[in-house]
């Protein structure tokens, strides 16, 4: 039997009657006793028509069911068309969720992403248009004045800190902080390089045990155009090196060589600029003794500071830790701070920051990682692009920029361990 289908039989499938073509087929018989007898001379025999109509037209059927799933088949280019829609819908989608978990985000009754935003944008040197774009005045202060760092108003008190008086023979350590600083390096008896990793950050903490080994260094060109610290190191001979105090940034676009507030170095002043943020001027006297407070160059000098940088907030001060409101107010970011023990250990700190993974750190996380390694005495020194930390004239942290790349920038001044 010819399986092809066509048109022609498909008309004739249509309007077929099994019922008729068997009836047709055997009319010219007799039947004996309900059964057809062929001529008599075949025996007589019963008909299944189901079973008959099954095979006879089961290939045509076939056939037929297949024209049907060609003729159905949508054109290439439909096809296309119809990949084409649904990758658009799908990106609809994604770009409105988007949209509407970024609205969401920015305006949305949970303040924790909008504080952080603010606070953290509001604290660099480029970027502040991603908290002005979004919001108004109004709104970014009264952000930043839930999130402040109140400071106690005390200036140290060099009497309470007793310089050379480490135990390192301790038989047990009050915690594992404890442990990791008075556990000296066997190849470096001078400082001992402590990594540091919590939520969201990680970095490095020195912790140099002879604080008159300390001084402040500063651009070549101090007053005109910052250095990179790693030149700055260099040319100074130092061991470490971590970058100081602000320097003044107008339109956001300085070569940082001008410093903020008071810089004294070796005991002579080198700069001395106003200044109103908080915080004041951080330094050493020449007993070795670190000191924070806010006074002017001239009282400085009489109380004996012989090197000093001026920067903020103060952290912890006579071994109160200031009231962190909210995050601080300075955000998330790289951070860089110092200060000193008890014992007169100095502790040097720098945090990395500004990748997905490790973000970076607020004025909390500082001020706890300050107290755990015994700061009595500690304040937030410049952040962000300028933190940086030096050994033997390599940087050793991995600075970010604003833009992403991982690159520190010019400075006017740091701390170095000579």
């Amino acid at each position: 039997m010819d399986n092809r289908y066509n048109e022609e039989n498909h008309d004739y499938l249509e309007n077929f009657n099994t019922q008729s073509y068997v009836d047709n087929t055997f009319s010219n018989n007799r039947v004996i006793d309900g059964e057809y007898d062929f001529d008599r001379t075949m025996p007589a025999i019963d008909i299944d028509k189901e079973k008959m109509e099954e095979e006879i037209f089961a290939p045509m059927n076939n056939n037929r069911r297949r024209y049907r799933s060609v003729k159905k088949s949508p054109h290439p280019k439909e096809k296309v068309k119809s990949k084409k829609k649904i990758i658009i819908t799908v990106i609809v989608a994604f770009f409105s969720l988007g949209m509407g978990s970024g609205l969401f985000l920015l305006y949305g009754p949970w303040s924790g992403f909008r504080e952080w935003l603010i606070t953290t944008a509001m604290t660099t040197l480029n970027h502040q248009y991603l908290a002005t774009w979004f919001y108004s005045d109004e709104t970014i202060q009264k952000v930043l004045n839930k999130n402040i760092v109140i400071e106690s108003g005390e200036e140290t008190n060099p009497n309470l800190v007793h310089v050379g008086d480490i135990n390192f023979n301790v038989s047990s350590y009050a915690n594992k902080y404890e442990k990791e600083i008075l556990t000296k390096d066997p190849n470096n008896d001078l400082y001992k390089l402590i990594s540091i990793k919590g939520q969201g950050y990680k970095g490095y903490l020195i912790a140099l045990y002879d604080p008159s080994r300390i001084s402040v260094i500063s651009s070549a060109n101090v007053g005109v155009s910052g250095q990179y610290l790693v030149t700055m190191a260099k040319n100074n001979n130092a061991k470490v090196a971590i970058n100081g105090g602000g320097f003044v940034d107008p339109n956001y676009n300085s070569n940082g060589g001008i410093p903020q507030g008071i810089v004294i170095q070796n005991g002579k002043v080198i700069s001395n600029r106003s200044y109103s943020r908080t915080g004041g001027l951080i330094g050493f006297t020449k007993e070795n003794k670190f000191i924070l407070g806010r006074m002017s160059a001239t009282q400085a000098l009489k109380m004996g500071v012989r090197d000093a940088v001026t920067f903020g907030p103060f952290l912890i001060v006579n071994g109160k830790k200031s009231f962190i409101r909210g995050n601080g107010g300075w955000g998330t970011a790289p951070r860089t701070a110092i200060g000193q023990r008890k014992d007169g250990i100095v502790l040097m700190l720098v945090i990395d920051g500004r990748t997905l993974k490790y973000p970076g750190a607020d004025m909390v996380d500082l001020a706890e990682i300050m107290d755990n390694y015994g700061a009595y005495n500690a304040a937030n020194l410049d952040g962000g692009t300028s933190s940086a930390l030096v050994i033997n004239n390599k940087l050793i942290n991995d600075p970010v920029d604003g833009a992403g790349n991982h690159e520190t920038r010019a400075i006017a001044t740091g701390f170095m361990i000579k």
